[in-house]
């Protein structure tokens, strides 16, 4: 192979090829050999070793060292990325198992389903893997369901769930320690294992800071006394943090504080080290980053920081295993950066928190806005005034509030009866659950592909869906129908390898006039140029 070297300025060059235009992608996409280039007779040559000043150097870049080596291992995966959990099933038992067989990692999206839905989640995904495919599940922190943290936390516990990510926490709660701390021993070289790993979430530097630290002992001695943990168990627990491995969430799909990646993750990873040092783990503390991560030069900015592993989410939710309709996903794929918008959420109603969403096609980031507003400002549906009222009853809810309520006693009687009691008691909370009924319910319209409610659609993403789309325009993952999760996940992750190798030839000072931006490529495609992408 040749290259021929141009001056463009004193100081800098760059490489253009005398051959074929694909002479230069084979040369960036050689992952997995080194690559010595020696200028001879006004070119550039392959050599077999340094010889001189006038040359170029590119050390082979497998595509499973992107981060950190040990990650892999410790999650029992070949690439250190992972496809982050997204409520209501739309992280699917199709999609999950689909990314293990690819030796990727999938979290089931379990918040906001029935401890019954998720049992029979379990159930399927551990037959399909059978103990040769990895997954996790999500466990997201219910404060206005305790009772339902804690059963899904148990159904963990009795399935043997090895891996979940938490999310969404705003404290460390029982449940959530209960598994963590779950057969915990200390290993015959003096190590403390905890068997069941916890990937935990966190966009806040006080958060991410109760992860690092170990258990309080406040919680230790409630377990014990509780027949949870022995009084040895609880020894060796401070020993180890509450959460070995922190996903650093960026502005993201859903819940999210819309913090920038390049001001959140160093903070982090300062924190970290502190973390180390205060309480001298012998175990690694690993650092992931989600939000934002859509296309290789996301990817490659992640990797470069120092993260250990990548998540992503909102594009996974536009592929074909995602458990939601053709329709929603057909609208994520034509949705551009600025078509998102913060929403009153279901499940934090009350506290004003909010969820990224899309409102291009959709009015029920407005919608669900409003209803916030209303409920900050009247203390009962009757306070509404009339006009309000039938708005709400004729545009929003297209029933009146007494149905509606039957409606929501008939879902909480079934999952948290303690809400109808204390709605009995105080008109306002009556309100919010009506209000939340509405938010609740338009996840499940969208996910379910109901026409005549589309409108009234929720659908969680973030800015970076609309940066895959534009990365992906004229290309085959352009279309909805040709996107799957793990051809979406070996395109960002061999495309961010070519960004480094674009970078490597930079700190040299030579600058390729050709592919500054990989284009995807098909399964096919991807197989043939990377050989760790083959199922051999």
């Amino acid at each position: 192979m040749v290259f021929i070297l141009h001056f463009l300025q004193n100081d800098y060059m760059s490489i253009g090829v005398n051959a074929h235009r694909s002479d230069i992608k084979n040369f960036l996409w050689d992952f997995e050999n080194p690559v010595i280039l020696t200028q001879m007779d006004g070119s550039w040559q392959e050599s077999k070793e340094q010889e001189s000043d006038r040359q170029l150097y590119l050390p082979a870049t497998p595509v499973s060292l992107l981060g950190h080596r040990d990650i892999c291992k410790d999650l029992g995966i070949k690439f250190p990325y992972l496809a982050g959990s997204m409520a209501n099933g739309i992280s699917s038992e199709d999609l999950v198992t689909t990314m293990g067989k690819s030796s990727l990692l999938g979290f089931f999206g379990a918040a906001g389903l029935t401890a019954d839905r998720v049992e029979k989640a379990i159930i399927t995904i551990q037959n399909t893997c059978q103990g040769e495919a990895p997954f996790g599940f999500n466990l997201i922190h219910s404060p206005n369901e305790p009772g339902l943290e804690s059963a899904i936390s148990d159904l963990y516990l009795k399935h043997g769930i090895p891996i979940v990510e938490a999310s969404a926490f705003l404290k460390l709660t029982l449940p959530l320690v209960r598994y963590r701390l779950a057969g915990i021993y200390q290993h015959s070289d003096g190590t403390i294992v905890a068997p069941n790993k916890v990937i935990a979430k966190v966009s806040r530097l006080e958060m991410a800071e109760k992860f690092l630290s170990p258990v309080p002992a406040a919680m230790l001695q409630q377990l014990v006394a509780e027949n949870m943990l022995t009084p040895q168990q609880a020894e060796w627990s401070q020993m180890i943090p509450a959460a070995s491995h922190l996903t650093i969430e960026a502005d993201s799909g859903g819940h999210t504080d819309n913090r920038p990646l390049v001001a959140l993750f160093p903070a982090m990873a300062a924190l970290k080290d502190r973390m180390q040092a205060k309480f001298s783990y012998k175990v690694p503390l690993f650092l992931g980053v989600a939000g934002g991560i859509a296309t290789p030069h996301g990817l490659a900015a992640a990797f470069s920081m120092g993260a250990d592993y990548v998540v992503t989410g909102s594009i996974n939710q536009s592929c074909r295993e995602a458990g939601t309709s053709d329709d929603v996903k057909k609208m994520l794929a034509e949705m551009s950066m600025a078509d998102t918008m913060m929403a009153a959420a279901a499940d934090m109603f009350e506290m004003g928190v909010k969820v990224q969403v899309l409102k291009k096609g959709t009015m029920f980031p407005m919608r669900a806005n409003r209803l916030f507003d209303l409920y900050k400002k009247y203390t009962c549906l009757e306070d509404i005034p009339d006009e309000e009222q039938r708005y709400l009853q004729d545009q929003i809810f297209r029933q009146g509030f007494e149905s509606v309520w039957q409606d929501t006693t008939a879902y909480f009687r079934a999952h948290d009866p303690q809400q109808i009691q204390r709605a009995l008691r105080d008109k306002r909370h009556q309100m919010a659950l009506i209000f939340r009924s509405y938010l609740g319910r338009s996840s499940t319209w969208a996910n379910q592909g109901e026409m005549d409610r589309r409108l009234d659609f929720q659908i969680w993403c973030g800015p970076s869906m609309g940066a895959f789309n534009e990365w992906t325009q004229g290309s085959f993952l352009a279309r909805p129908e040709e996107r799957d999760v793990v051809t979406v996940a070996f395109n960002l992750l061999a495309g961010a390898t070519v960004v480094f190798r674009q970078q490597v030839l930079k700190s040299q000072g030579y600058f390729l006039r050709e592919e500054s931006n990989p284009r995807p490529l098909t399964r096919e495609e991807l197989s043939e140029r990377v050989s760790e992408f083959r199922n051999d």
